[in-house]
């Protein structure tokens, strides 16, 4: 644990003396995401060095003790295990690819605890699964990285995340990973000290600006598409969220009160595509992700995408994949 961590710097923001340290714990599982734990820790080591004074300490945690490998395979050392731990102020959970895999029930038991016990409870980028497998998380709004949320809702299918950059619900702090860490961080410290030393933050991480919390984690579809043709994304939203169903383009054009030839036109003119070859990619997106973040059947994860058979998605998957679902699932790595 850094002990007495207050780094030099030109910049300076006045607080009253002798504020209280806040201890905030960060434990990695395997193949988290660099990107979203640097992206958290930055902002207490900055507020620190701007104010001259320790209002945060932090310790790397493991659950064995040992360093741990990150997404990029980069290597970070622990400074004590997850039963060594002074886990007396926040647990920030930070986690990345396959979270399913490495949530281990020694971690999830140890997360139920300190929440029954009045703690704050976070997960970073997919740390989300850890609550959620520690059950702590129905009756709670939450959020995890946008291309881990199809697969969590098939794991747990009674919890609902939000596509927001960042969740605060009472005492569970969870966001999507990447630099929405830092709108998280900038948040936690903004409510404690207040706005002028989370600007001063803000601008010392170089963050352009402070997002909020229920801003949406990825571009919208009319940025996307440079587009604003209502009919186009009502389709395009209708497709995404009911691909699981079998449905064609007289049935879309009767839903939508629009003909099939003018559906044609405005995906070729917009998306570059047909819908028929769109609603495919969309499927096998989807597929891919359920393959490489889930357990679940080829046979399982057809039918959620939507396709009439296994044997129809094998063979659309290997067209556009190079590698057949099956071998694709057993071969992924880290």
């Amino acid at each position: 644990m850094a002990e007495n961590f207050v780094p030099h710097g030109v910049a300076h923001v006045e607080l009253p003396p002798d504020q209280k340290t806040e201890l905030i714990s960060f434990l990695l599982l395997p193949k988290l995401s660099m990107l979203a734990f640097t992206s958290a820790i930055e902002p207490l080591r900055i507020a620190n060095q701007l104010t001259g004074q320790e209002l945060y300490r932090w310790q790397v945690i493991t659950e064995d003790g040992e360093a741990v490998a990150c997404s990029n395979k980069v290597m970070i050392g622990a400074d004590t295990s997850l039963a060594d731990a002074d886990l007396s102020g926040s647990v920030m959970v930070c986690a990345g690819i396959q979270p399913e895999t490495v949530v281990s029930d020694r971690v999830a038991g140890q997360l139920r605890k300190l929440w029954r016990m009045g703690h704050r409870v976070g997960g970073l980028c997919t740390g989300t699964y850890a609550l959620a497998k520690a059950g702590i998380l129905k009756g709670h709004d939450f959020t995890l990285h946008w291309e881990n949320i199809p697969p969590f809702r098939q794991t747990f299918p009674d919890l609902e995340p939000l596509d927001q950059l960042y969740v605060i619900d009472e005492r569970i702090l969870t966001c999507g990973g990447g630099s929405s860490a830092t709108d998280l961080f900038l948040r936690i410290i903004s409510d404690r000290f207040g706005s002028v030393l989370a600007h001063a933050v803000l601008n010392m991480c170089l963050h352009s600006v402070h997002r909020s919390e229920e801003e949406a984690q990825t571009s919208s579809r009319a940025a996307l598409l440079g587009t604003r043709n209502r009919k186009l994304l009502q389709i395009l939203r209708f497709m995404e969220e009911n691909m699981e169903e079998l449905f064609s383009l007289d049935d879309l054009a009767r839903k939508f009160q629009i003909s099939r030839r003018q559906i044609e036109r405005l995906f070729l003119t917009h998306v570059g595509t047909t819908p028929k070859q769109y609603l495919t990619d969309l499927r096998l997106r989807r597929g891919r992700m359920l393959l490489a973040e889930t357990d679940l059947r080829v046979s399982d994860v057809a039918t959620s995408c939507g396709f009439e058979s296994a044997n129809h998605f094998s063979r659309r998957f290997r067209d556009k994949y190079g590698v057949s679902p099956h071998r694709f699932q057993t071969t992924r790595t880290g």
